[in-house]
């Protein structure tokens, strides 16, 4: 059965109640998907998991820098994230330490006066400034010895926001990470060659010859144009052109041929591409359309 994407994993890791009933039934049924999306969730969960916040500072530009650029990431998202929360950072280390923002609305310097006709003292100077709100302006003899602070802005680990622009993130992170080790093995070249027209012939092109995981070669020839008056068919062709191993037709623009176990490279270096006339011979034509020599 066919897996789930890294971003439909993504969508379903990020949020709990993404509605797709298809991809989360999919995950019931397919150990390989369910231990990503476990992966994943990992991530999220950790990431959204209030941390000790006493030793943390806001991460420099290089960070985000460095994400955007190994996750090929568009110049849309190219500014950093959490450049407003440094800048909020930043603002308030500048404060000298008597003019920072403290927790909570307000914050009682001392006990409101004594009320002289009630023979009695208010030592709440929050609930007599509550009270002069709603009784009107307070004469400034009966004010309270208060001192209004501004609320505190929420700093940058406390943000909804910035919370989930460093969740989406690591995610990303992750489900490159999780590609990278899912993803099958590339094939490995081990000779090119560049194709050159021959005779009446233009065309131009490349080979090259790759192996896969398993052991297997293939000759991989790519021309820009279909010149055959006929139909082209790909050769290895020995120095001495004493020697030629056909490797097969070639209907299109491009073609990707086995080659034969056994057979050196170094005995049969040339690529040739022929124009082969439909005449029942298999013999080469000797009107060859391309040319070039494998080097490794």
């Amino acid at each position: 059965m066919p897996h789930l994407d890294p971003e439909e994993l993504s969508l379903l890791a990020l949020y709990g109640d993404w509605e797709d009933e298809a991809s989360r039934e999919h995950l019931r049924v397919c150990p390989s998907c369910a231990s990503d999306y476990a992966a994943l969730r990992r991530t999220v969960d950790a990431v959204k998991t209030a941390p000790d916040t006493s030793s943390l500072s806001v991460p420099g530009p290089q960070v985000w820098a460095g994400i955007h650029r190994e996750l090929g990431l568009s110049p849309s998202v190219r500014e950093d994230p959490l450049s407003a929360a440094r800048r909020d950072s930043e603002r308030h280390a500048a404060l000298p330490h008597a003019e920072r923002p403290v927790a909570g609305d307000l914050q009682s310097a001392a006990p409101r006066e004594a009320d002289q006709s009630a023979g009695r003292q208010d030592a709440d100077p929050r609930r007599a400034v509550r009270d002069a709100g709603q009784q009107g302006p307070v004469p400034p003899s009966d004010a309270p010895h208060a001192r209004i602070y501004p609320r505190k802005n929420p700093a940058w680990w406390q943000r909804t926001g910035t919370w989930m622009a460093a969740a989406a993130a690591a995610v990303l992170v992750a489900v490159g990470g999780i590609w990278a080790l899912n993803r099958p093995a590339q094939p490995q070249p081990l000779a090119e060659a560049q194709l050159t027209p021959l005779a009446e012939y233009s065309a131009t092109g490349s080979a090259r010859v790759v192996e896969t995981a398993g052991g297997a070669r293939t000759l991989e020839v790519t021309l820009d144009k279909d010149e055959a008056q006929g139909y082209q068919e790909v050769w290895l062709i020995a120095p001495d052109l004493s020697r030629l191993v056909s490797l097969g037709v070639m209907n299109a623009d491009s073609g990707t041929f086995q080659v034969p176990e056994g057979l050196e490279l170094a005995d049969y270096p040339i690529v040739d591409v022929s124009d082969e006339p439909v005449d029942g011979n298999p013999a080469h034509s000797s009107v060859s359309i391309v040319r070039g020599t494998l080097s490794s």
